[in-house]
């Protein structure tokens, strides 16, 4: 390829969309259980964090950035999502993000919400159903499920490391008692990973 054919591509390919608006925005992040509590149970919420916001607004602030606040069971403080459908309750309800969201909006401020789709919460309702599923099955599927190596399969499918520290495997136990599968998880053991190649999971997150 020609230089200028190259730099024509690299112009075309970056130039930024006309919604790309968190190019020059300030985004404030807020971590919710220590911004603002208001309740006075020690643990920041939802209702403290809209109480301040004209604060922010005041400041200059475009948007806010929430730190997890969905359901957990908060063994990687709130990045271990068990139902991104609701709020954990250390944190509030829904009525209450639907109030920070209407109050926000009346400031003119937006609210990014901290998604963490490369893993579930072991507790999670689709992980509860792989491990209750053979093999192959479409409920495995949404994970990373892998067979050992070795006759018995007893060695773990690579020598991969885990960000926590620890191999990146661990081995499931069948209801009988019997080793199963080994699960992947590039963090913690009790947040495996999700398989992006399945469509209902990338339809899940749509």
């Amino acid at each position: 390829m020609h230089q200028e054919s190259l730099l024509e591509t690299s112009t075309r390919y970056a130039r930024p969309m006309a919604n790309e608006w968190w190019r020059t925005a300030v985004i404030y992040q807020i971590y919710p259980r220590s911004f603002a509590d208001s309740d006075g149970d020690g643990v920041g919420d939802l209702k403290g964090i809209a109480a301040r916001l004209p604060a922010l607004r005041e400041l200059g602030v475009d948007a806010v950035w929430l730190s997890p606040f969905f359901r957990s069971p908060q063994r990687d403080a709130g990045y271990d999502v068990s139902d991104y459908t609701d709020v954990d309750p250390l944190f509030g309800t829904l009525e209450d993000f639907d109030a920070l969201i209407a109050e926000a909006h009346g400031l003119g401020l937006r609210v990014i919400a901290d998604m963490v789709p490369n893993h579930t919460s072991s507790d999670h309702r689709w992980f509860q159903e792989a491990i209750a599923s053979p093999p192959g099955s479409p409920e495995r599927d949404r994970y990373i499920f892998r067979d050992g190596k070795g006759k018995a399969g007893d060695r773990r499918p690579n020598n991969w490391q885990s960000v926590f520290g620890g191999p990146m495997w661990d081995r499931l136990t069948s209801p009988d008692g019997t080793p199963g599968q080994w699960y992947l998880h590039i963090f913690d053991s009790s947040q495996p990973d999700l398989n992006w190649e399945n469509e209902r999971v990338r339809a899940h997150f749509r």
